[in-house]
């Protein structure tokens, strides 16, 4: 086992216990938190692997927008703090559900690959990069069109009243402090 071999084996361990704290948080900010690590984990999965150019767009596309737009999501809807609640038949079929991907992709790989070594013969990063950037540039223009999409969604559901009806009754009332600084202009 090569040095290349216990890296790519560490940080795939670190990854995937970052996955796993990331679906078993109860407080959706730390689930999201633990995202950008496995995220990160597997931009240095690839990076191992010599794939850099995969790994950048893994960090830019993957951690610098997704996560980052969740995150924001998250604080403009001032959900990041509520705890999640899920039954334990639904974190058993998730499990389920999880662990039968795993099952039918580990298999597809067995037989198309077996357990032998597999020389790697595509193209380099810079046949890579002219196919992301020139032939297949649509999914990345998609992606933009869907993280603004979701952006404003987010920002019409932060927005939206309570209830659908903008109810000033239904208001919270403000903080002391506030009222002071507002006071009766009378």
């Amino acid at each position: 086992m090569s040095g290349l071999d216990l890296l790519f084996l560490a940080v795939g361990l670190v990854t995937a216990g970052a996955a796993a704290l990331s679906v078993t948080s109860r407080q959706v900010l730390h689930a999201a938190l633990w995202l950008v690590v496995t995220l990160g984990g597997l931009a240095g999965c690839y990076l191992v692997l010599g794939a850099e150019l995969v790994a950048l767009v893994q960090l830019l596309v993957y951690v610098g927008a997704v996560v980052v737009l969740v995150l924001f999501a998250l604080m403009l809807t001032r959900a990041g703090g509520v705890p999640v609640v899920t039954s334990v038949p639904q974190r058993v079929a998730a499990g389920l559900v999880g662990a039968g991907t795993t099952v039918i992709l580990g298999g597809a790989l067995l037989s198309a690959f077996g357990w032998g070594s597999v020389p790697i013969d595509g193209g380099g990063n810079a046949e890579v990069a002219a196919t992301i950037f020139g032939t297949d540039a649509w999914p990345f223009e998609l992606l933009s069109v869907l993280l603004l999409m979701a952006l404003v969604a987010a920002v019409a559901v932060a927005r939206a009243p309570v209830g659908g009806q903008d109810d000033p009754s239904q208001r919270p009332n403000p903080p002391a402090d506030v009222e002071a600084v507002q006071g009766d202009p009378s």
